[in-house]
Protein backbone atom coordinates (compact mmCIF):
# COMPACT_ATOMS: atom_id res chain seq x y z
CA UNK A 1 0.00 0.00 0.00
CA UNK A 2 2.44 2.49 0.80
CA UNK A 3 4.85 1.38 -2.42
CA UNK A 4 1.57 2.44 -5.00
CA UNK A 5 1.37 6.17 -2.53
CA UNK A 6 4.97 6.61 -3.60
CA UNK A 7 5.28 5.35 -6.85
CA UNK A 8 1.97 7.34 -7.99
CA UNK A 9 3.87 10.78 -7.81
CA UNK A 10 6.99 9.58 -9.36
CA UNK A 11 4.40 8.37 -12.81
CA UNK A 12 3.17 11.97 -12.75
CA UNK A 13 6.37 13.60 -13.15
CA UNK A 14 7.33 13.07 -16.49
CA UNK A 15 4.33 14.62 -17.36
CA UNK A 16 4.67 17.90 -15.34
CA UNK A 17 8.28 18.33 -16.49
CA UNK A 18 7.13 18.81 -19.96
CA UNK A 19 5.35 22.18 -18.96
CA UNK A 20 6.76 25.54 -20.00
CA UNK A 21 6.20 28.09 -16.94
CA UNK A 22 8.62 30.96 -17.17
CA UNK A 23 9.36 34.55 -18.15
CA UNK A 24 12.07 36.91 -18.79
CA UNK A 25 12.54 40.70 -17.87
CA UNK A 26 13.53 43.86 -19.99
CA UNK A 27 14.95 46.49 -17.63
CA UNK A 28 13.80 50.01 -19.39
CA UNK A 29 15.93 52.61 -17.23
CA UNK A 30 18.34 49.90 -16.06
CA UNK A 31 16.33 49.77 -13.16
CA UNK A 32 13.83 46.75 -11.28
CA UNK A 33 11.40 49.37 -10.56
CA UNK A 34 10.35 50.17 -14.85
CA UNK A 35 10.15 47.14 -17.06
CA UNK A 36 8.29 45.00 -19.58
CA UNK A 37 8.39 41.27 -18.51
CA UNK A 38 6.85 38.63 -20.77
CA UNK A 39 5.77 35.27 -19.32
CA UNK A 40 5.05 32.17 -20.94
CA UNK A 41 2.64 29.24 -19.61
CA UNK A 42 1.53 25.98 -21.00
CA UNK A 43 -0.73 24.57 -18.96
CA UNK A 44 -0.84 21.22 -20.99
CA UNK A 45 2.36 18.87 -21.59
CA UNK A 46 -0.10 17.55 -24.40
CA UNK A 47 -0.88 21.00 -25.79
CA UNK A 48 1.86 22.47 -28.04
CA UNK A 49 0.93 26.21 -28.00
CA UNK A 50 1.82 28.52 -25.00
CA UNK A 51 -0.23 31.63 -23.99
CA UNK A 52 2.10 34.86 -23.92
CA UNK A 53 1.86 37.70 -21.19
CA UNK A 54 3.24 41.20 -21.34
CA UNK A 55 3.81 42.51 -17.64
CA UNK A 56 4.46 46.63 -17.51
CA UNK A 57 5.44 47.74 -14.74
CA UNK A 58 6.96 51.05 -13.34
CA UNK A 59 6.96 50.39 -9.68
CA UNK A 60 5.27 52.00 -7.50
CA UNK A 61 2.93 53.60 -9.88
CA UNK A 62 1.46 50.51 -11.67
CA UNK A 63 1.79 47.05 -12.58
CA UNK A 64 -0.87 45.39 -15.40
CA UNK A 65 -0.50 41.85 -17.54
CA UNK A 66 -1.57 42.20 -20.68
CA UNK A 67 -2.43 38.97 -23.07
CA UNK A 68 -0.53 38.18 -26.01
CA UNK A 69 -2.64 35.48 -27.30
CA UNK A 70 -1.06 32.27 -27.99
CA UNK A 71 2.17 30.97 -29.80
CA UNK A 72 4.70 28.01 -29.52
CA UNK A 73 7.22 27.81 -27.54
CA UNK A 74 9.87 29.14 -30.17
CA UNK A 75 7.77 32.32 -30.34
CA UNK A 76 9.73 35.06 -30.13
CA UNK A 77 8.84 38.63 -28.74
CA UNK A 78 10.22 41.87 -30.04
CA UNK A 79 9.92 45.12 -27.90
CA UNK A 80 10.25 48.16 -29.88
CA UNK A 81 9.73 52.02 -28.75
CA UNK A 82 8.60 54.94 -30.14
CA UNK A 83 9.48 58.79 -29.45
CA UNK A 84 6.49 59.01 -27.17
CA UNK A 85 7.66 57.08 -24.97
CA UNK A 86 5.33 53.97 -25.51
CA UNK A 87 6.24 50.31 -26.58
CA UNK A 88 5.00 48.08 -29.70
CA UNK A 89 5.22 44.29 -29.30
CA UNK A 90 5.94 41.78 -31.48
CA UNK A 91 4.36 38.09 -30.83
CA UNK A 92 5.22 36.28 -33.80
CA UNK A 93 2.78 38.33 -36.54
CA UNK A 94 0.62 40.30 -34.11
CA UNK A 95 1.42 43.81 -33.16
CA UNK A 96 0.61 45.37 -29.73
CA UNK A 97 0.60 48.83 -27.89
CA UNK A 98 1.87 49.42 -24.42
CA UNK A 99 2.64 51.80 -22.20
CA UNK A 100 4.80 52.58 -18.74
CA UNK A 101 2.79 55.85 -17.64
CA UNK A 102 -0.28 54.36 -16.00
CA UNK A 103 0.41 50.54 -17.50
CA UNK A 104 -3.60 50.31 -18.41
CA UNK A 105 -2.63 51.55 -22.41
CA UNK A 106 -2.98 48.06 -24.65
CA UNK A 107 -4.24 47.46 -27.64
CA UNK A 108 -3.52 45.26 -30.92
CA UNK A 109 -2.83 47.10 -34.02
CA UNK A 110 -3.76 45.94 -37.67
CA UNK A 111 -0.90 46.71 -38.88
CA UNK A 112 2.25 48.31 -38.35
CA UNK A 113 1.87 52.33 -37.51
CA UNK A 114 2.44 54.67 -40.45
CA UNK A 115 5.34 56.50 -38.61
CA UNK A 116 7.13 53.37 -38.08
CA UNK A 117 7.91 50.95 -35.41
CA UNK A 118 10.44 52.90 -33.50
CA UNK A 119 13.88 51.32 -32.25
CA UNK A 120 14.27 47.83 -31.23
CA UNK A 121 15.32 47.30 -27.76
CA UNK A 122 15.68 44.04 -27.93
CA UNK A 123 13.63 40.03 -28.19
CA UNK A 124 12.59 37.71 -25.70
CA UNK A 125 13.55 34.75 -27.59
CA UNK A 126 14.75 30.87 -26.42
CA UNK A 127 18.42 30.75 -26.25
CA UNK A 128 19.95 27.38 -25.47
CA UNK A 129 17.10 26.57 -23.98
CA UNK A 130 16.36 29.00 -21.57
CA UNK A 131 13.38 32.60 -22.13
CA UNK A 132 15.69 35.30 -22.12
CA UNK A 133 15.74 39.08 -22.98
CA UNK A 134 18.59 39.76 -25.75
CA UNK A 135 18.94 43.37 -25.90
CA UNK A 136 19.65 45.24 -28.64
CA UNK A 137 23.08 46.70 -29.59
CA UNK A 138 23.89 50.00 -31.81
CA UNK A 139 25.51 49.35 -34.82
CA UNK A 140 29.09 48.92 -34.33
CA UNK A 141 28.99 48.50 -30.52
CA UNK A 142 30.95 45.28 -30.93
CA UNK A 143 33.55 46.85 -32.51
CA UNK A 144 33.78 49.18 -29.98
CA UNK A 145 34.36 46.91 -27.19
CA UNK A 146 36.32 44.71 -28.89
Amino acid sequence: MRLRHLLLPLLALPLLTACVNDGATYEIDGTREHTLAVIREQPYFWDSKVELFVVVSRMPACLRRHSLGTGTEKTRVEIWQVPSGAFIVRAGKRLYATETQTCEGFARLDAEPAEGMGELRGVFRLRKGEWVFVKETAPGAEDAEE
